[in-house]
């Protein structure tokens, strides 16, 4: 009989089809690891799915959790990189098409074949989890687990606004969306030299207002971002927005607070119909950018910013549970009592 496990499952489309369930150790192929989880970062797509909300196509049963890292346990006959005791966190692209033209190129995070931890394969919200070595990287030791599993968002945020953004120093910058995505791309607009940082929310995000002053942001705003902008410097509109938000409906409100020539980055998912024009974004001659997740120099970088508290995350990590806790951490995020939640399955 194989060894058995607990994991948060998602096991069906409807709302809140999500439970504590036993589920058998995975059998690693030759070039994967058994990971023993150190820690998992709830992530804002987990709250999607146990809603029942996802926009993607998921595969039920699927244990939740792609923003992890941890232990390598055990190692597949072809892994020579990696021994057990390793300390390591994982990539997100569970599975790739490697002979694609996207993979070949180092873009394996735009091959259509594409399939993730926690929706596509079995995630880490679970004391073990198979992993591909290609996915691991190395952590130092003096980054601590809880702080490593929030490397994936880091990396989304980095791709968005340091690699797809052109954000120059003294640049005006607008973050519409104070979730953990926005909050972490306000960081990286302040490390690229951002003159004046505005985030932008509702009324309900005023904790996460807090953190957003904490993380360097200048202004934080639950209304009026277009007045406000209207008076900002010579009135014409920031020169780059970043649309965190998961809503269509920002990117109205990004066109309009853009300058002209400006740029908008759109790196939070609104699969709803936009039902607006276009055309002031053709009028005001603003490029606007798709940004989707990472690849493997992000991550490389990440990991070191993280680890010299370049990215201080302390303002953006709210509470750290345990894996029988996990339906706390998930309400804790959506009620907007913190802004990130970790799980640490196995009490590391």
């Amino acid at each position: 009989m194989k060894a058995l496990m607990p994991a948060v499952v998602n096991y069906a489309r409807e709302p809140f089809s999500v439970e504590l369930r036993e589920v058998p150790v995975p059998q690693i192929g030759e070039d994967d690891v058994l990971l023993k989880v150190g820690a998992v970062s709830v992530c804002g797509s987990d709250l999607h799915q146990w809603k029942g909300s996802a926009s993607w196509a998921v595969n039920y049963p699927c244990i939740l959790g792609h923003e992890f890292c941890g232990t390598v346990a055990e190692c597949g006959a072809r892994v020579k990189a990696f021994k057990p005791g390793d300390r390591v966190v994982s990539e997100t692209a569970a599975v790739i098409d490697e002979t694609s033209p996207y993979s070949r190129r180092g873009l394996y995070n735009l091959d259509p074949s594409r399939r993730g931890f926690g929706y596509g394969v079995d995630g880490a919200m679970t004391h073990y989890a198979r992993v591909p070595q290609r996915c691991l990287h190395r952590l130092p030791d003096s980054l601590s687990f809880v702080k490593a599993a929030l490397t994936e968002p880091c990396c989304v945020a980095y791709n968005a606004v340091c690699m797809n953004a052109r954000v120059r120093p003294g640049d005006n910058v607008l973050v519409i969306g104070p979730g953990p995505i926005g909050l972490l791309c306000a960081v990286m607009a302040k490390l690229s030299g951002a003159g004046h940082l505005i985030v932008a929310g509702l009324p309900a995000d005023a904790r996460r207002f807090l953190a957003a002053r904490a993380l360097g942001a200048d202004e934080t705003l639950d209304s009026g971002v277009a007045d406000f902008i209207k008076n900002l410097g010579d009135g014409l509109g920031v020169d780059v927005v970043i649309d965190a938000a998961g809503h269509s409906s920002t990117l109205q409100l990004a066109m309009q607070a853009v300058r002209p020539a400006g740029q908008i980055v759109k790196v939070g998912w609104g699969p709803q119909p936009m039902n607006f024009s276009l055309d002031p974004a053709v009028q005001k001659n603003v490029t606007i950018q798709g940004s989707f997740s990472h690849n493997w120099p992000i991550w490389e970088r990440v990991i070191s910013m993280i680890a010299s508290g370049q990215i201080n995350l302390d303002p953006v990590i709210g509470r750290v549970g345990a894996l029988a806790e996990w339906r706390e951490c998930f309400e804790a995020m959506q009620s907007g009592e913190f802004v990130k939640t970790v799980i640490t399955p196995n009490g590391d």
